[in-house]
Formats: C-alpha cells, sequence, structure tokens
C-alpha cells in the first residue's frame, strides 16, 4: 500500500499555537484511513512550526479527496484554539510532487473534523485559467465524487446551525443570531489595534449635569479637543455661513440626503416674492428650477418621533424641509427652511433674511436633523446592517469553494475570496453596537435626540424608503442631480472609485461565469440574493433589490455595490464625523427646547440653551472621536492580506485595481492640497478594505 507523509504547518499568527493533540486522517476516493495521531515533539504546534507524520493505509484509498483535521485537548493544559496555515501532501519524504490543502483559519477542540480539500497546486495564465474555471463552474452543481457533494453539503449545514438570523428591529434588515461576539468564534473574530485617540479633555465632562453657561466655555472645550484638528478648526470659524452650510450638504459626512427638484413639494409654500433677493436678479423659483438649481433637503422620514429624555429632561425632533439654490459661482446656499411636515401659521418658513438668530437656529435644526438620519440611516443602514445582511448570506449559502466566497481554493491557488474580505468584520462591530451604542444606557439611549423609542421607528422607516438605485452610485447621483456639480467632490470621488471597483469585480466575475446560463444556473448564488432579499430586505419588492440574478451584468453590479458600501462609503460617512461635529452647535446630537414656532422669539445667546447637557454632548463627542479614527491595522481598500489573491490570474486583476486606485489617490491629493476647504474620506488610501469600526 502507498503510504503518504504529511506535513502539517502552524501559521504565524499571533498566539497560533496550541498545547493540544492533533489528528490526522485522509479521506480517498476509495476509502477513509483511520485517524492517525501527530505526536508533537515539543515543537509541533507552535506559531511557524510544522509537524509531519507518515500515514499508512491499511486498504487502497485511491485519490486523497479531503484531509481531515481534529485538535484534542491535553489533560492539564488549556484548551486553546489552533491556527493552522496548510496540510502538505507526499507519497514519499523527498518526492517533488507535493499536494496542498489549505487551511488558513482558527481551529477549536468543539468543531470537531475539519475538512480541507486540495488547491491541486496548479496554476494558470489567464486565459488557460479562464478555461479552466469554466470547465470548474460547469461541475459546481453536479461535482463527481459523492465524497465532495457530501462534504459541501455538511459545510453549509453546519454554518447553517452556527450563523442564524434574528430581529434587531421589527421592519428593519434581519441580524445574526448572537448578542456577545465570543459567539462569533475567532475565525469571525478580529482585533483592532487602537490608533492611540485618547478623548483625555472630554471625559472630565461626563458627570456635570447641565447647559453650557456661555459661548466662552463652549469654545474653552474645543480649543482643547480640537487643537490639531485643521477640519474641525475651519467647521467652527466657518459654520453659521450659509455657503459652508451647503458645502456640507455636499461634502461633509453625509452627502447622501441632498437631492435636486423640479418642483415645490406640496408642503412647503414658498413662493419667488420670499425668495427673490436670494435668486439671480429677473429670475424666478420656477425658472431656478428649470435650469436645475434648486435642491432640497427633505427630513419628513422624522415626522412624529418621540424625542428623547435626557437627564431627566424632555428632547425635541423637527422634520425640516430646507430649500437651498446653486448659484453661479458654484455656490449651494440654503434660501428657505420650514422646520415641521405640516405647513401651517405655527410652522413659519425661515429666510436668510430674517433675524440672524432666527436664522442661525433654524439652521441648527436642520443640522441636528441631519445628524439623525445620518447616524442611523446613512451610516449604521448602509454601510453597517447591509453588508451583515450579506456576509451572513454568504456564511450560509455560499460554501467555501464558492467563488465568491473562497477560504481555500477549489483547484486552484489562484482560485479567489472576493466578498469576505470586505464584509466580515461587519458581524463583531455590529454585535458590539447592538450590545453598547444602541443598547438601554448607550450614547443613543443617553445623549442623542433619536433615542431608544424613536430609534426602531426610524430604522424601519430608512428601511422601507431605501432603494436599491441610492447604493449603486451612477444611479444614486444621477438620480439626486448632483453628478455634474462642480464643488461636489464626493460625487466626483465616489464615481471614480466604484468605476474602479466595477471594472475589477466586472474582470473577476468574467474569469469564473463564461456567459449569463452560468449565472443563472448556479443555484448556490440564486439561493443567496434570494436570501438577501427576503432577510435583508423582509421582501420588500418596492426597493429594487434584486430577487435574482439573470446576467454577469447584473452580479457585478451587486458585489460592486457590496464592496463599497462596506469600504468607501463607509470611509466617506464614518470617518469625517468627529471633523463636522466637534464644533457641537455645527451639528448638533439632541436639541434641548421645542423648534419655535414664531419668528423673533430668540438671542444668539439663548441658542446656546438649544445644545445638549455638557455631560450627554460630550459623551455623544467621545464615541465620535473614537469611531472616527482608522485602526493602526487598519487594511486600505484593495491591499488584500489574505493568501489568495498573491498568485495566478486573480493577483493580476488585484494588480489593476491596485494601480487605478493609486492614481486615483495621487489626483484626490493634488487636488486636496490646493483646497482650504474640507473634503471627502474616499481617497483610497484613506479607505478600509472593511468595516471596522
Amino acid at each position: 500500500m502507498e503510504e503518504f507523509h504529511v506535513t502539517i504547518r502552524t501559521s504565524l499568527v499571533p498566539l497560533s499555537g496550541s498545547y493540544s493533540t492533533l489528528w490526522v486522517s485522509l479521506v480517498g476516493s476509495q476509502y477513509e484511513c483511520l485517524p492517525v495521531k501527530v505526536v508533537p515533539d515539543g515543537q509541533c504546534l507552535l506559531p511557524g512550526s510544522t509537524c509531519s507524520v507518515v500515514v499508512k493505509p491499511d486498504k487502497e484509498i485511491g485519490s486523497v479527496i479531503l484531509v481531515r483535521l481534529r485538535l484534542e485537548a491535553r489533560p492539564g493544559f488549556p484548551d486553546l484554539d489552533w491556527h493552522c496555515s496548510d496540510v502538505q501532501l507526499k507519497l514519499s519524504f523527498d518526492a517533488e510532487e507535493m499536494e496542498r490543502f489549505p487551511c488558513h483559519r482558527w481551529i477549536k477542540t468543539a468543531d470537531g473534523d475539519v475538512e480541507l480539500r486540495s488547491d491541486r497546486g496548479k496554476l494558470f495564465t489567464l486565459q488557460e485559467y479562464k478555461q479552466e474555471v469554466v470547465n470548474t463552474m460547469c461541475m459546481l452543481n453536479s461535482e463527481a465524487l459523492q465524497i465532495l457533494r457530501e462534504h459541501r453539503a455538511r459545510e453549509l449545514q453546519t454554518k447553517q446551525h452556527h450563523i442564524r438570523w434574528s430581529t434587531f428591529v421589527e421592519g428593519g434588515p434581519h441580524c445574526i443570531d448572537m448578542t456577545i461576539i465570543q459567539s462569533l468564534g475567532p475565525n469571525l473574530s478580529y482585533t483592532r489595534q487602537s490608533p492611540g485617540t485618547n478623548p483625555y479633555y472630554l471625559r472630565g465632562f461626563t458627570d456635570r449635569i447641565e447647559s453650557w453657561s456661555s459661548w466662552e466655555e463652549l469654545d474653552i472645550l474645543f480649543s482643547h479637543n480640537g487643537k490639531d484638528n485643521a477640519v474641525a478648526k475651519y467647521v467652527q470659524a466657518h459654520w453659521k455661513e450659509d455657503t459652508f452650510f451647503g458645502y456640507q450638504c455636499l461634502n461633509g459626512c453625509n452627502p447622501l440626503q441632498i437631492r435636486q427638484i423640479h418642483s415645490l413639494p406640496a408642503n412647503l409654500p414658498v413662493t419667488t416674492e420670499m425668495v427673490m433677493d436670494f435668486l439671480p436678479q429677473g429670475s424666478s423659483l420656477e425658472q431656478e428650477m428649470e435650469k436645475g438649481a434648486i435642491f432640497l433637503l427633505d427630513y419628513e422620514i422624522l415626522d412624529q418621533l418621540p424625542g428623547n429624555v435626557i437627564n431627566g429632561k424632555q428632547t425635541y425632533l423637527a422634520s425640516p424641509l430646507c430649500l437651498l439654490h446653486y448659484n453661479n459661482h458654484g455656490e449651494l446656499k440654503p434660501i428657505a427652511i420650514q422646520l415641521q411636515k405640516t405647513a401651517g401659521p405655527e410652522n413659519p418658513v425661515f429666510l436668510p433674511s430674517d433675524p440672524a438668530p432666527d436664522w442661525l437656529l433654524a439652521k441648527m435644526w436642520v443640522r441636528n436633523a441631519d445628524f439623525q438620519v445620518h447616524q442611523l440611516l446613512f451610516h449604521f443602514l448602509r454601510t453597517h446592517a447591509i453588508p451583515e445582511v450579506c456576509c451572513i448570506a454568504t456564511l450560509r449559502n455560499l460554501p467555501e469553494v464558492h467563488p465568491l466566497h473562497q477560504r481555500e481554493a477549489k483547484l486552484y491557488n489562484c482560485f479567489f475570496q472576493l466578498l469576505m474580505p470586505h464584509i466580515k468584520t461587519s458581524l463583531q462591530i455590529n454585535v458590539q453596537a447592538r450590545a453598547s451604542l444602541l443598547a438601554p444606557q448607550g450614547v443613543f439611549d443617553k445623549a442623542i435626540g433619536c433615542g431608544l423609542k424613536a430609534l426602531p421607528l426610524l430604522f424601519a422607516r430608512g428601511t422601507d424608503q431605501l432603494r436599491y438605485t441610492s447604493l449603486c452610485v451612477p444611479d444614486d447621483l444621477k438620480e439626486r442631480g448632483i453628478d455634474t456639480l462642480a464643488n461636489c467632490y464626493y460625487a466626483q470621488d465616489a464615481l471614480r472609485v466604484w468605476n474602479a471597483l466595477h471594472r475589477f469585480v466586472m474582470s473577476w466575475v468574467d474569469l469564473y461565469y463564461n456567459d449569463d446560463q452560468v449565472v443563472q444556473e448556479d443555484s448556490e448564488l440564486q439561493s443567496w440574493i434570494q436570501e438577501i432579499f427576503t432577510e435583508g430586505l423582509l421582501s420588500f419588492t418596492h426597493t429594487g433589490f434584486p430577487q435574482s440574478f439573470q446576467t454577469k451584468s447584473d452580479m457585478s453590479k451587486f458585489i460592486t455595490m457590496v464592496i463599497f458600501s462596506s469600504s468607501a462609503l463607509h470611509a466617506a460617512v464614518n470617518f469625517s464625523q468627529v471633523d463636522f461635529s466637534l464644533w457641537m452647535p455645527n451639528s448638533p446630537p439632541a436639541m434641548f427646547r421645542p423648534p419655535p414656532n414664531v419668528k423673533g422669539s430668540v438671542t444668539e445667546e439663548e441658542l446656546l440653551s438649544f445644545l445638549p447637557d455638557i455631560n450627554a454632548g460630550c459623551n455623544v463627542l467621545i464615541i465620535l472621536l473614537l469611531l472616527s479614527q482608522p485602526a493602526a491595522n487598519y487594511v486600505p481598500l484593495c491591499q488584500y492580506c489574505e493568501w489568495y489573491f498573491s498568485t495566478g490570474a486573480p493577483a493580476k486583476l488585484v494588480e489593476i485595481v491596485q494601480k487605478e486606485l493609486k492614481a486615483i489617490c495621487e489626483d484626490i491629493s493634488k487636488r486636496n492640497f490646493k483646497m482650504e476647504l474640507p473634503y471627502p474620506y474616499l481617497s483610497p488610501d484613506a479607505i478600509e478594505n472593511s468595516v471596522a469600526i
């Protein structure tokens, strides 16, 4: 009988070693040999070590299909997880030919038998690779060997038992059925290295339950916490200006709300006579709308939501409508603000010509409304909840040999994982968020106007109003009419990054799918997108999300959306939060007095009384300061760490997209260097590969 020389390699991952004993067995096409104990010699399962064992089957086993590993705790020693790099198989010690069974994951004693498939050790040219993958895809759903079919089925059954759906908010996307990150296990967890952010000058205020006594007091707080933040200093200096107010709508931490309109909402009674001083001479509101120069911020989604109670005090929410004009100088300026949805005598339309405190307060209410929808709908829903849905569906529906989810290769070293590096961290960060930020005693409960009573209502409304096109950059920019605005740098940068990712994804799809029919017949792929639609979007057909893929183009667009939302969009809406919020009047997280129903009722000094109490405001700033810093170990967009991106045809595609992103980065850096104004966080070197905070 043949004997097999088996070499098992422990990864160099920190703390990858284990005291446990290891068993190995080989599953052949004809016979499965009995497990063989890998006897440690003191070096066996240390980080970076290798151990070898000779397996001598008592029967002919045929071709080795699977390598089966089992970790067994050593009595009297801690039961530590082990990170396996791979298993290598030879027919003799000095044989040149070697078959590799990649692992690259943590193994626990509780896992029982862990089965690894071979990568066959073969590398191809791009053309050879494409043809080989076409052949492979044709057999994905009808593998020749029953052993592999059973392995594939067991893998999905195990994951579906472990990864289950749950409900965070009725009417919102479903989430993973876990409440602590330990339940995820080591392969779905990550360690975020702190960038060293220290909110030292904010922590001392967290017990001060009172209002700010003066603007000078707020200035002193800012001087300590914003001294090294050039953007925050700019915000403090210009926050009252209409031009900067409009600029934030295009390039601030929420550039996703504003849209062009060609007719006024029925509940916004603004006439040309009211705003003629703010339009070009001789023009009218109707003419400016026809030209495409009128834009709207509409926060109707906040209407009738209950305000939070903070420090025993009632806070208030408004649902403002803000009309803006894009002038001939390329400036977007607000020209009318109505603070509540329903028009009427007690809901006046505020204008730039009103007393300065009235107009400034109206803009503060708009910024407060924007804070609520930005945090829950544009940040959490779009860049956290949707990626989590896609991650859960990937784990539950796509076996690890599928081209979308490839921890180890099916047949080749260069067979390549696409989605998981971008979405798997969403599980841990979202479990943590639901257990802290969004939980009782968390920051939403204790410090933000949209508290725990309003949060589920707003989240459900946002899910119901979410549209697939709003997540696809070219569609979104065009629909909102901001695709051609010269000073909308978010639109310019987002479109370039999206296009680079889209070309990358399309080329990748071309490697694995020969034509549209292969896409249609990929049952695992169709199950994946169907579960995303039913569990993620609750079967809401009006959202426009696909329920199936009919073409390679459909598939490429959706995958691009997932990657962009998890990386570039998250960077744009997350990392600049503290820049625009550190000067609290620019972006109040809560308002402690109700919206005015008459004009001339406040002085500038009284505006302070609308802001959150000192402890509540500082608690929010602490969280934003921590969230807005990339991890010290963050991985830039498309700079993959995983081994399977480093060889073969997929590596060529990665190299191409990296060059594209580098060129984009250089162009953006040159532009930003010349700008005094703040700019979006969309330079590829500042974009994390996945949602990591």
